[in-house]
């Protein structure tokens, strides 16, 4: 008798787990193949508060708009924000999304070299903001990023004011309505930053970070600089990586970065290779690729690259080749899922990963 309420007891306890487990991590409504979002470029992703999934991308002069709730069972067909003539969306240019507390933000370049934002309204509509740039056509390599977070957005980009290609900033209080005054962020003294690679920006609360490729003394390395006062000053950058790399071109790669634990984690490419670096800590090799990605799915790293053509997804399993494809973006979705959303052949693609929660 004793060993049949104990059976009980233990089965009970073990039946309540299971139980908040499942209200922890529900099962996905998703499949977990892969699907075809739409026709289109150079994909964006974020993902809001709320875990809802938002991501963006061009189709010729048109910068389209999809979205997924945690709850439901499908990526939303995409709709048209804007068309922009002669929208850059391609060759790792392409309009860039951010989430904060007022919302969700885009910004996208044409090839004259200005940059348009928009926002999403209050009634789901998509409406136009300020130009980010404040001095015309400045930013005619189309390279840019944005992040966002509270009441803060920062936009950077590669910026051609003066003939050099510079890194510039600016901010937005009012989810892309209005911009600050473009500040500069560094110049290198060699006369210019890397020409073809993209920049990253995060935002967390007050610090912005900003990472890119540098070009001194012919080495094309990765470096970052930090504001703590929300993009209004600068650190001097510091290089990553413990080695440099000499190159007469340029990689056409800018790597990514996260933030992990209030720590700042970094992927990028040298050489033929991925990495994985945290400022103060040694480099890690994880694969032979180019245009990585990365993002934080419950305080754990998850990278994306391009390999010999095909995408490859570094998480929870371990590697795992996906499609055929490039230009791979990372982001979590609702309670315990990894996003990945890429390009190939002129149409997005995704998968949407099931992530355990320890």
């Amino acid at each position: 008798m004793k060993y049949v309420k104990s059976f009980r007891s233990t089965t009970t306890v073990y039946l309540a787990m299971f139980l908040l487990l499942i209200a922890c991590n529900p099962p996905s409504k998703f499949k977990s193949e892969n699907v075809v979002v739409g026709s289109g470029q150079m994909p964006a992703a974020v993902t809001d508060s709320s875990g809802n999934l938002h991501l963006v991308f061009g189709h010729g002069d048109s910068i389209l708009y999809a979205n997924a709730q945690p709850d439901g069972d499908r990526i939303s067909t995409p709709i048209l924000v804007s068309i922009v003539p002669e929208l850059a969306a391609s060759h790792m240019r392409g309009p860039q999304i951010a989430a904060t507390r007022k919302g969700i933000a885009i910004i996208a370049c044409d090839n004259n070299g200005n940059i348009f934002s928009f926002h999403k309204t209050d009634k789901g509509q998509w409406q136009q903001g300020a130009r980010v740039n404040d001095a015309d056509t400045v930013a005619k390599e189309g390279l840019l990023a944005i992040s966002g977070d509270g009441d803060n957005l920062f936009a950077v980009w590669l910026d051609l004011r003066d003939k050099h290609n510079k890194i510039f900033g600016s901010q937005s209080s009012d989810n892309g309505l209005t911009w600050s005054k473009n500040l500069l962020i560094y110049a290198s003294p060699d006369s210019t930053v890397c020409e073809c690679c993209k920049p990253s920006v995060i935002v967390k609360k007050n610090k912005v970070i900003v990472m890119f490729r540098n070009w001194l003394s012919g080495n094309r390395d990765m470096y970052i600089t930090e504001s703590d006062d929300g993009g209004k000053t600068f650190a001097a950058p510091a290089k990553l990586g413990t080695e440099s790399w000499a190159v007469d071109g340029c990689p056409m790669d800018g790597g990514s970065m996260a933030v992990i634990n209030d720590k700042l984690h970094t992927v990028w490419y040298r050489k033929g290779k991925i990495f994985s670096y945290m400022p103060g800590k040694t480099e890690r090799e994880l694969a032979e690729g180019k245009g990585c990605a990365m993002t934080v799915v419950h305080n754990r790293p998850a990278y994306a690259w391009t390999e010999k053509g095909s995408i490859i997804v570094d998480g929870e399993d371990g590697k795992i080749n996906i499609a055929k494809g490039k230009a791979p973006v990372l982001t979590g979705f609702g309670p315990g899922h990894l996003t990945c959303i890429w390009e190939n052949d002129k149409t997005i693609m995704a998968k949407i990963f099931p992530y355990r929660i320890d």
